[in-house]
């Protein structure tokens, strides 16, 4: 089936597709405006038209088209019909996993973007033939895209096809190349500045132990700029990468890069009847809305999630290219 108000216009309705009816009348008119075949003030089919032709309910085509115009995508005129209001433009925001701090994140990009821009959300989970299907699927759909990568040597011929011009790089400043735009954390110098002003703390303690577990995708250059730290420091340090073999002991910090072992660790504490902060020391990677509450507080480094996810939404917004470190900051609690 197909409903056509000019020439290039036409959408599709699967009626076996898990997805609501209702929003794909809406994913279809807001495609052919980013994709410009319908344009502002084109006239779009009456109600009538598209329940007579799709076998659809009133109720279902009013849905769609009051989602539309609540996004001032679309309006209406009395005893005319509904027509294009504005111009609608997609982009994708492309993720590793969905966590506390990627929430922060993602909030922070789409509540700062236009109203006419919608972000289409899909996460890769650092498998690259998930990550190659879902880019290849989705070149030439949006009008930017801005992508979260990580360290596989496939992923820059993946990102070939997507215009330079259109493409931001995020968190992680891996695979960028002279000309590409990026908004990323420093994981090496950044996170060494903040061991050294966290350096009196750490001196209450008899040994400082990172607990890199090996299941983390989190950047190996962290790990190298704890070593160089310790080493210029004078600070005695080990190195854990078996989950199993962590085991909380009297006098030792910990720094870990994954909330599960900040679980365990808290756990332990319990167990074994010591106090974060006074028997045992904990430094957390990446801030999260709930590590302030947590046992009076964690202490964490972490660069500011919510001010990378506003720098990405200007560059979908702005016709104008960035390269742009966010800022990585210490902040001292009571487990440290």
């Amino acid at each position: 089936m197909s409903v056509n108000t000019n020439a290039d216009f036409s959408f599709n309705i699967n009626h076996e597709s898990d997805v609501p009816k209702y929003q794909q009348l809406v994913n279809g008119i807001n495609n052919a405006i980013a994709k410009k075949i319908l344009e502002k003030g084109d006239p779009l089919p009456s109600v009538n038209t598209i329940c007579k032709n799709n076998q659809l309910s009133r109720d279902t085509v009013f849905k769609a088209y009051s989602i539309l115009k609540d996004q001032h995508v679309i309006d209406s005129v009395p005893n005319k019909g509904y027509y294009v209001a504005g111009e609608t433009r997609k982009v994708l925001l492309f993720l590793d996993t969905f966590k506390a701090y990627k929430e922060v994140l993602y909030h922070s990009f789409v509540n700062n973007l236009p109203s006419n821009i919608i972000t289409d959300v899909q996460f890769h989970h650092y498998n690259i033939d998930n990550f190659k299907t879902i880019i290849n699927n989705s070149v030439g759909k949006y009008y930017k895209y801005v992508i979260m990568n990580f360290d596989n040597k496939e992923i820059p011929a993946a990102l070939a096809g997507i215009d330079k011009d259109k493409l931001l790089l995020i968190d992680w400043n891996i695979h960028s190349k002279a000309k590409h735009n990026f908004v990323c954390q420093d994981f090496g110098v950044a996170f060494y500045n903040c061991l050294v002003e966290a350096l009196y703390a750490f001196k209450k303690y008899e040994e400082v132990i990172f607990i890199y577990p090996n299941y983390t995708n989190h950047p190996k250059e962290t790990l190298e700029f704890f070593k160089k730290f310790c080493a210029d420091h004078q600070v005695k340090y080990k190195v854990v990468i078996n989950p199993a073999d962590f085991e909380i002991q009297k006098g030792k910090a910990y720094i870990s890069v994954s909330d599960r072992i900040l679980g365990n660790f808290l756990e332990q504490c319990r167990d074994k009847n010591m106090e974060p902060g006074k028997d045992v020391g904990f430094l957390s990677y990446n801030e999260t809305p709930m590590k302030k509450f947590i046992y009076k507080g964690i202490s964490v480094v972490s660069t500011d999630f919510k001010e990378l996810g506003t720098k990405a939404a200007l560059f979908v917004s702005r016709e104008e290219p960035v390269q742009s470190y966010v800022a990585t900051n210490l902040i001292l609690r009571e487990s440290l």
